[in-house]
């Protein structure tokens, strides 16, 4: 239940705060004053797009703010906390939830839930568990097969929502088995070339045998044989230099010397121990170098031009792969994964004689399921065509009767069933659509009887209802108002209405009023009691609000709802 919204330079509104409480309140006011603003802040509150042709003349942005009152625990409360907000608890199992939208003259937008920035997706989420709108534009829907079987599914939601689901996986389930046999069958010529080149790449490599990091290992030795005669003459000289061969004196020796010599004196002074220990541990790697270097050379000696020769032959072959496929790890990968992936190519006769025989077995899963939401909804339907009647009655169509068929129709998500609300307005008359027979007034007698049943069922807490009293009056305006008064008792009920007969049964009526600065209009809300709401409706009777006659009427037509609400 929303408690309340304020609205901050939002059409022509500047600033108003609108109190809205339990019940039923009725939000009237003189065309122009932003009636519909109220509706639109709302709809922003609950995740509606956004557009900056909302924001009042002058403006830098508008601003919309709701708390609504919700179950401390449960759906609502866990949306919240996913989105990083929280809800305030207040007593009760109850809690405060705050709701902000604010959208700039620029046409960006933000909003809040519980004291936190979130995505107006969240919104969007909440909505559906928190408030149902209605507007002119929802006759229109109505009139749609879509909505009328939605309407029905609501309804019957206790009974067709399990089977609905079951159906709804089956479907998903006989479609993915299609569209993969389809994917199969509409490319075998792709496939089967696929397999070729598979086939073709794995030879090669296969032929080649790569090892990781070979093409590094093959670069390096080729570099290596390629300058041998130059790494020969450099560790030549080098093991000359440390061995004394040649010319060359002998490091090993010099540096035997050079040890010898410190030794001799290092009790005259121990410092020069130290340098002794280095040099003897020198003259230990200089052998191990000269040992090295020999090995060395004697490796060179043993590589000549036939070794090159086989290392760049084995170079270009593994070059080769890795032009092919980019790199040598993507080589090894697709020889790791390609055979796979190749058997599954080439079981394509069986693997559709297989996704053939599932699909069959799915198909006949479908088809149960379809038989079972069918007749669910052919039971909710005979269910939602009686209680339907029943409040048209109420509503001045005494003599109407709805009808609700489910007939066979193509398959969707949603089942295979059409779902048609008929109307016979009166006796002898045949059942007709009403998306082609119905007129305005009944049309919104339809959609709010169907809300008033289904009302009954469901847990949406809080009903919208914008001017969908619109082609309506006398007699039947005083039932649309009792009705509303009735799902004012097991829900929130809010409405913008232009009948003071519809006005009449509000226990909370707001006026939103007008004003004029000679540049701009601004609006602001009050709430209306005794002979100030007196006053308005008169207004809504007649146009004018002091019109004794007027006054007269609109005093009879208070105490008809309030009789209708507490009889």
């Amino acid at each position: 239940m929303i408690e309340q919204m304020t609205l901050r330079d939002l059409g022509v509104i500047a600033h108003a705060t609108l109190p809205m409480g339990p019940g039923f309140t009725a939000i009237t006011g003189e065309t122009g004053a932003g009636k519909t603003m109220v509706v639109t802040g709302l709809g922003l509150l609950l995740g509606a797009r956004a557009d900056s042709g909302v924001v009042r003349a002058g403006a830098a942005q508008a601003a919309v703010e709701g708390v609504w009152l919700v179950p401390e625990s449960g759906a609502v409360a866990d949306r919240v906390a996913d989105a990083g907000g929280e809800v305030e608890p207040i007593g009760d199992g109850r809690a405060e939830l705050y709701l902000g939208r604010t959208v700039t003259a620029e046409g960006r937008s933000r909003a809040s839930v519980g004291g936190r920035a979130a995505p107006a997706g969240v919104l969007a989420d909440l909505a559906e568990q928190l408030v149902v709108v209605h507007g002119q534009s929802d006759q229109l829907r109505l009139r749609s097969g879509g909505a009328q079987r939605d309407a029905l599914d609501r309804f019957g939601a206790a009974e067709i929502g399990p089977v609905l689901e079951q159906y709804r996986q089956a479907y998903a389930a006989q479609r993915e088995l299609a569209a993969q046999i389809a994917e199969i069958t509409g490319n075998a010529e792709a496939r089967a070339a696929e397999a070729e080149q598979l086939r073709a790449a794995l030879a090669e490599i296969e032929q080649v045998d790569p090892q990781p990091g070979e093409d590094v290992e093959l670069a390096q030795r080729a570099e290596r044989l390629s300058n041998v005669e130059e790494l020969r003459e450099a560790a030549a000289i080098a093991h000359d230099a440390l061995s004394g061969g040649g010319d060359v004196p002998d490091v090993g020796l010099l540096v035997a010397e050079a040890r010898r010599a410190l030794e001799r004196v290092v009790r005259a002074d121990t410092v020069l121990a130290a340098h002794a220990a280095i040099l003897d541990d020198i003259s230990y790697r200089v052998a191990d170098l000269a040992t090295e270097l020999s090995a060395y050379l004697a490796d060179l000696d043993d590589a000549g031009p036939h070794e090159l020769a086989a290392v760049e032959e084995r170079r270009a072959a593994v070059t080769s792969i890795v032009r092919a496929h980019g790199s040598l790890e993507a080589a090894l990968e697709l020889a790791r994964s390609g055979a796979f992936r190749l058997a599954e190519l080439d079981d394509d006769g069986e693997r559709i004689a297989r996704l053939r025989g599932d699909e069959r077995d799915a198909a006949a899963v479908l088809d149960a399921a379809a038989e079972r939401l069918t007749a669910a909804r052919r039971a909710a339907a005979e269910r939602l065509a009686t209680a339907v009647t029943e409040e048209l009655h109420a509503l001045a169509l005494p003599d109407a009767r709805v009808v609700v068929a489910v007939e066979e129709g193509g398959a969707s998500a949603s089942g295979r069933d059409e779902v048609t609300i008929l109307l016979a307005p009166h006796p002898g008359a045949e059942p007709r659509p009403v998306a082609k027979s119905a007129s305005g007034g009944e049309l919104s007698r339809v959609m709010l009887a169907i809300e008033v049943v289904i009302a009954g069922t469901g847990g949406v807490p809080t009903f919208v209802f914008d001017e969908v009293d619109a082609g309506i009056g006398g007699a039947a305006a005083i039932e649309v108002g009792r009705r509303l008064a009735r799902l004012a008792e097991t829900s929130q009920v809010i409405v913008v209405t232009h009948l003071a007969q519809v006005a009449a049964f509000a226990s909370n009526h707001l006026s939103v009023v007008k004003a004029g600065d000679g540049s701009v209009t601004a609006s602001s809300v009050r709430a209306l009691t005794g002979a100030d709401r007196e006053a308005e409706m008169a207004r809504l009777l007649s146009g004018l609000a002091d019109s004794t006659t007027a006054l007269d009427h609109a005093r009879e037509l208070l105490s008809l709802g309030h009789s209708g609400l507490i009889g």
